[in-house]
């Protein structure tokens, strides 16, 4: 379908936001070209796109009459069929431009909802599609059956008119939504008891975060080896993805891929993937990725740290647990490229890596090992005879420094443990004979 793009720019909403670190950084062009790659990413053919300052947002239509008379001939130019404006518009104002461009008109929330419903591979991705879908909807059933209008209700002539068709249809929308939100609930229990089998075998957690199209499943791939789709567009991962991964010493974590964050995320939508974006609040590790060849990646960045905090992740907790990760420096300038690197190189908590070339990706894993590192305790123990089945385990679950077979058939080990899995070795040593006292140090 060809599609033009309307970009509303408003003067008062600007200065608002101004205070809001990387908020004022974002461009009126940058916003247009993202836009512009929403709509590509479900197949649209953008004909044509169009700024459009505002300078007092007007209730019934948002723009200004000039303005949609001025798109109204743009549309007729470009025989474009579909209006997608880069802003939230309310049931009216939606419905109005409609009227006025004689054209199917859809906000941001709508087309990010589209692509959503278009990512969607799983079964639970599915159902939050469908949840956040139907809530949007359902502020935006119009009038346009009320000839269906049912027969009058109750006895004598103050029954009022009975139930009309927009009545019925929003109550099946409210009895569908129910439904999925039961089936959520199920959901969310199942990753529940997933995360709790994940625990008792206790690899730590790293969660790859970040702006939609910043890399993140390139980066998932180069450190995993998996398959996950990962194309120049935006959101082509919508589903969580989980893989364990060897780190340089042995060391095994799993690591998660989430879904792509972007600039005003609808509210209804975060409620929906409130069950997969727990994953990430249950992560021992955050990276967040930052595609650092794109002009507006510290918007970007306040927009992703944003949407952390609104899951509870709070700035002195981000600076614990989050490492970021800038990505796509093959795209930079050589110049551009040294400078970022020798900065990051002094920096704690940043890694500059390539996820397409590799380059960095070494520091990026020895840097996961050292933060991982953080919570283990190092320790030298002597296995009986009795407990060498333990081996196997302790060479998954630690980081083995040194090994002694001695004469009697015990072997001596200097192992790093993290401190859930030292609670658990001195359980497993516990079963049965039990180490001298000396056999630990």
């Amino acid at each position: 379908m060809r599609a033009t793009v309307v970009v509303p720019v408003l003067k008062q909403a600007r200065s608002r936001s101004a205070p809001i670190e990387g908020a004022a950084t974002r461009s009126p062009e940058s916003r247009l070209d993202e836009a512009t790659g929403l709509a590509e990413a479900i197949d649209l053919d953008v004909v044509n796109g169009a700024i459009v300052p505002i300078s007092e947002p007007r209730p019934a239509t948002l723009l200004g009459t000039g303005k949609i008379e001025e798109i109204k001939a743009q549309l007729d130019e470009h025989d474009s069929g579909l209006v997608i404006v880069d802003h939230p518009l309310t049931p009216v104002q939606q419905r109005n431009l409609e009227k006025e461009w004689n054209a199917k008109v859809i906000d941001r929330t709508g087309l990010i909802l589209e692509i959503f419903g278009r990512r969607a591979s799983t079964k639970e991705g599915t159902l939050q599609v469908d949840l956040a879908h139907l809530n949007y909807q359902k502020g935006r059933l119009v009038r346009s059956w009320t000839h269906l209008e049912r027969q009058r209700g109750g006895g004598g002539f103050m029954g009022g008119p009975g139930e009309t068709q927009i009545e019925a249809d929003r109550r099946l929308l409210q009895d569908r939504i129910i439904k999925l939100e039961r089936e959520l609930e199920q959901v969310v229990r199942t990753r529940q008891l997933h995360r709790a089998k994940r625990k008792k075998v206790p690899h730590p957690i790293v969660a790859l975060v970040g702006y939609t199209n910043a890399g993140k499943s390139t980066l998932f791939n180069r450190i995993t080896g998996a398959g996950v789709l990962a194309e120049d567009m935006l959101f082509a991962t919508l589903d969580p993805t989980l893989r364990r991964m060897k780190l340089p010493h042995g060391r095994t974590v799993i690591l998660s891929d989430t879904v792509g964050f972007i600039s005003d995320l609808p509210t209804h939508l975060v409620a929906a993937f409130r069950a997969t974006l727990e994953e990430v609040l249950e992560a021992d590790l955050i990276l967040h990725v930052r595609d650092m060849s794109d002009a507006d990646n510290q918007a970007q960045s306040a927009d992703v740290m944003r949407i952390l905090n609104d899951l509870g992740i709070d700035d002195a907790e981000g600076a614990r647990r989050i490492v970021e990760v800038w990505n796509k420096i093959d795209r930079l300038e050589p110049e551009t490229h040294d400078a970022m690197v020798q900065k990051v190189a002094g920096a704690e908590n940043v890694v500059a890596v390539s996820a397409i070339s590799g380059e960095g990706i070494d520091h990026l894993m020895q840097e996961i090992s050292k933060r991982l590192s953080g919570v283990m305790t190092a320790t030298t123990i002597k296995l009986p005879l009795g407990k060498l089945a333990l081996l196997p385990w302790l060479y998954e679950h630690s980081i083995v420094d040194g090994r002694e077979d001695n004469e009697d058939g015990t072997v001596t080990l200097d192992v790093r443990l993290a401190e859930s899995e030292a609670a658990e070795l001195e359980r497993r040593m516990g079963d049965g004979p039990k180490p001298q006292k000396e056999d630990w140090e």
